[in-house]
C-alpha cells in the first residue's frame, strides 16, 4: 500500500508520531475512513460530523471544521480512487512530556473487495452491546479485539467476522454493517444494540427507501438468519458488499444486494460537489 499524502495538523509531514503519543500508549483518539472517488471525498459532512461527535465524547477539541474539511480535499487529490484516513490523538501520554494534539490525515490507494463475502460468526463479549456508556457510538481507535476477531475468522478459512453477544444476538462486522432480508423487507441491527452509526448503512437506507425496499432495525438472534434470503454488508470501504456464508449456514448473492450496489454505484457516478463551506464532496 503506497501512501500518497500526510498532513499532520494541517502541515505536510513524513508520518512520523511521537512515541508519547496517546495513539501510540493508551489507544486513545478517535478516527473516520471516507472514500475517495476521482479525489473527491465522499459524504464528507457526515464523516467529519461524527468525527466530532466522537472527539466530543473524549473531551478533545477539533480544528474548525472547515480547517478539517480542507485537510482531506487535499489529501483525497492526491490518491483519486482510494480511501482517505483521519485519526485524532489526545497528545503526549506521559506525565511531565509536552504534545498537542494531532490530527493526522492521509490517503492511499484501496481495491475494491472481488466477489462476496464469507463470515464467522464471532462472540464479542468487549462489545457494549446497548449498555449506554461515556463513548457510546464513537469512532475510538481502540480496535484491537475487533481485529483478533478478524484474526480468528481468517484462520478458520473465512473472509471476516461477524460479532454477536454471549447470547447472540447480531450486531455488526469489526469494520462493517450488516443487513439481510426476510420476506422482502431489510433487517438490520438496531443503533440502540451499540454499533456504530455507520455513514454507509444511511446511504443504504436512503438508496433502499428511494427504491421501495422496506426496511427495519431489529434486535435479532443469529437463528433469524436461517430465514433470511440473502445477507449483505456494507462499509465505507465494502460499499454494498453480498455475504455467502456465515458460519455453516450458506445463502447465495441475491436481487437486493444487487440492487443497492447498483443504485451504489450510480449514486457516486452522478454525485456532483456541492455549494457552501460545510457542504464538501459527493451528495
Amino acid at each position: 500500500m503506497t501512501i500518497t499524502k500526510v498532513l499532520i495538523n494541517g502541515e505536510p509531514s513524513d508520518g512520523q508520531v511521537p512515541v508519547t503519543d496517546s495513539s501510540v500508549l493508551r489507544g486513545d483518539g478517535c478516527f473516520e475512513v471516507i472514500r475517495s472517488y476521482q479525489g473527491v471525498p465522499f459524504r464528507l459532512e457526515d464523516h467529519l460530523d461524527r468525527l466530532e461527535r466522537s472527539a466530543g465524547a473524549l473531551d478533545i477539541e477539533l480544528p474548525p471544521f472547515d480547517d478539517l474539511a480542507r485537510w482531506v480535499t487535499d489529501t483525497a487529490t492526491s490518491v483519486g480512487d482510494g480511501a482517505v484516513r483521519v485519526v485524532v490523538t489526545r497528545g503526549s501520554s506521559v506525565p511531565g512530556v509536552e504534545g498537542e494534539s494531532l490530527v493526522i490525515v492521509f490517503a492511499h490507494p484501496w481495491k475494491q473487495a472481488d466477489g462476496p463475502a464469507r463470515l464467522l460468526p464471532v462472540t464479542a463479549p468487549w462489545h457494549a452491546a446497548g449498555v449506554d456508556w461515556d463513548l457510546a457510538g464513537a469512532k475510538v481507535i481502540s480496535y484491537a479485539p475487533n481485529m483478533a476477531a478478524s484474526r480468528s475468522a481468517h484462520r478458520r478459512g473465512f473472509d471476516d467476522a461477524l460479532l454477536i453477544t454471549t447470547d447472540e444476538i447480531i450486531l455488526e462486522g469489526p469494520t462493517f454493517s450488516v443487513g439481510w432480508v426476510v420476506d422482502e423487507v431489510i433487517e438490520t441491527p438496531g443503533l440502540d444494540l451499540g454499533i456504530l452509526d455507520s455513514i454507509t448503512r444511511r446511504v443504504v437506507f436512503e438508496l433502499a427507501t428511494d427504491l421501495g425496499i422496506p426496511w427495519i432495525e431489529t434486535r435479532s438472534s443469529l437463528s433469524r438468519l436461517e430465514d433470511a434470503e440473502e445477507v449483505f454488508a456494507f462499509s465505507t470501504i465494502r460499499e454494498v458488499q453480498p455475504v455467502t456464508a456465515v458460519g455453516g449456514l450458506e445463502r447465495p448473492p441475491g436481487p437486493v444486494a444487487s440492487r443497492l450496489h447498483q443504485a451504489f454505484r450510480d449514486l457516486v457516478r452522478h454525485a456532483r460537489n456541492r455549494s457552501g463551506s460545510r457542504d464538501v464532496g459527493w451528495a
